[in-house]
């Protein structure tokens, strides 16, 4: 059985595609959905409802800007032995659902794995990475990014000496679409809720080479994402002053650090 959790926070648009591409995609799959909706209507419910009346709808009169808090309250409800976990931003392409699945099913080695990501202008997002490091953090965030030192070490980041076109281990992937084992989450643990939207995902990851399960990225499944990078706006050091996005992300890089300075 496979358990589907969708996030959502006020975007309702977006949430009935990514449901209703779900739902063309799903095939003969046993499943269930749990749909976890930050700062909830009425209305919104009902729209859930319409496309899947057996839905677990999970409501939340405020908004819960800690995507791991969000995420794990679902994590706390799956029954399935397979767990799909996506953004209400993605909308599943040529039965991606199936094919995730089955790459699990095929090596058991792997306890998480993530499809590639495209744009609505079908281009191709950068989903997987290497785990950051403080030097990544500067060449991305200051000057030192137009340099070739810094520019080294983004390429580096991104992963550009790999064929991505081909299933690849990487150290961590963006949480927006991910399928997990759940025997792999009850010896993982559930995702840090220190981290709040950023860096939850990494640290998740990281966890699940520690227990030795493998992380991958398979573009052989493909899904598009509506994505807007929020800690980047204007860039360099006036994203710092003006952009809280930009502090919650080097706030949570430097849990990050902490959490695993010795390890």
């Amino acid at each position: 059985m496979l358990s589907i959790i969708v996030t959502h926070y006020r975007t309702p648009v977006l949430l009935k595609s990514c449901l209703e591409s779900i739902k063309k995609n799903i095939d003969n799959l046993e499943y269930e959905i749990i749909i976890l909706d930050s700062q909830a209507e009425k209305e919104y419910k009902e729209l859930v409802k319409d496309i899947f009346p057996q839905v677990k709808y999970i409501p939340f009169s405020e908004n819960i800007s800690n995507y791991a808090k969000l995420v794990n309250v679902g994590l706390n409800e799956i029954r399935g032995e397979y767990v799909l976990i996506l953004n209400h931003d993605i909308v599943i392409l040529n039965n991606a659902i199936n094919k995730l699945l089955d790459f699990l099913e095929e090596n058991p080695e792997v306890g998480l794995v993530g499809p590639q990501l495209l744009t609505f202008g079908n281009e191709i997002q950068d989903s997987c990475f290497r785990f950051p490091t403080i030097g990544t953090m500067a060449a991305r965030r200051t000057f030192l990014g137009k340099t070739n030192w810094g520019k080294k070490k983004i390429d580096q980041f991104l992963m550009k000496d790999k064929n991505l076109d081909l299933p690849t281990k990487v150290d961590w992937l963006q949480g927006s679409a991910m399928m997990v084992r759940k025997e792999a989450i009850i010896k993982v643990g559930l995702w840090d809720e220190r981290f709040n939207r950023y860096f939850e995902d990494t640290d998740w990851c990281r966890r699940f080479w520690e227990k030795r399960y493998q992380v991958v990225y398979s573009p052989i499944a493909k899904v598009s994402h509506y994505y807007g990078r929020h800690s980047k706006k204007w860039g360099g050091f006036i994203d710092i002053f003006l952009n809280k996005y930009t502090r919650m992300h080097i706030l949570s890089f430097l849990k990050y650090l902490i959490k695993w300075r010795k390890r």
